[in-house]
């Protein structure tokens, strides 16, 4: 446990130094408010719920921190996860290019709503692993996985991806840019085919899948796909 704890700790240190380094560099000033908020909002929304995993579900964090386009297994996902980290990393430098050129002025409600979304994101993904420890980072099947229909998955089949997308448009309006938004727009159709392709798996190699598609019809959003 302890060393699990040290490799989240490292792994959360690093990717705090590595997002400050883009926002900042940058904005080419550390004199950014929206980011220094961000950044503390996004470090204590990952690094609380990782450390209750630590204790309570080891696995679950092992598997969360498993991610990447290395880690995927078919090639379908290596591309979406690929694009899908271009378009993140385009959000947060479009960002700070737009705080350093001053091309959009968003009031602090924006600002503030937008840390709301991004907490609202990463909350409801820790919530789902929480009531689903496979759901990993990475797309896979384990001999021992179940399928769970009850809870948010009882609203819609792919709640972690709703938390996604919460996460996605909250990142440039905590950050003060309008003109982000732009990059948010790839993850959306990047999005629908990780989920697509995810499904084709599922149905073949988790028992019960099928039948649960039946039960809950709506992937993302509720009435609507």
């Amino acid at each position: 446990m302890l060393k699990l704890i040290m490799q989240t700790v490292v792994s959360a240190a690093f990717g705090v130094v590595l997002l400050g380094f883009a926002l900042f560099a940058s904005a080419g000033t550390l004199d950014y408010w929206q980011a220094w908020v961000f950044i503390a909002v996004f470090a204590v929304a990952t690094l609380v719920p990782s450390f209750y995993l630590a204790v309570k579900d080891p696995a679950a964090l092992q598997r969360r921190m498993r991610g990447g386009p290395k880690a995927e297994t078919r090639a379908v996902q290596k591309i979406v996860i690929t694009v899908s980290l271009i378009s993140v990393v385009a959000v947060l430098i479009i960002s700070a290019v737009d705080h350093r050129e001053g091309w959009s002025h968003v009031p602090v409600p924006v600002v503030i709503l937008g840390n709301v979304l991004v907490l609202a994101g990463l909350a409801l993904a820790q919530a789902v692993v929480f009531q689903n420890s496979f759901a990993g980072a990475s797309i896979r099947v384990e001999s021992e996985q179940r399928v769970v229909s009850t809870g948010l998955y009882g609203v819609v089949r792919h709640p972690m991806y709703v938390g996604t997308v919460l996460l996605m448009i909250g990142i440039p309006l905590a950050l003060g840019s309008y003109w982000a938004l732009l990059a948010v727009v790839v993850t959306v159709p990047a999005l629908a085919v990780r989920i697509t392709d995810e499904e084709k798996m599922l149905r073949t190699e988790l028992d019960g899948y099928a039948a649960y598609t039946e039960k809950v019809r709506y992937r993302l959003l509720p009435y609507v796909w």
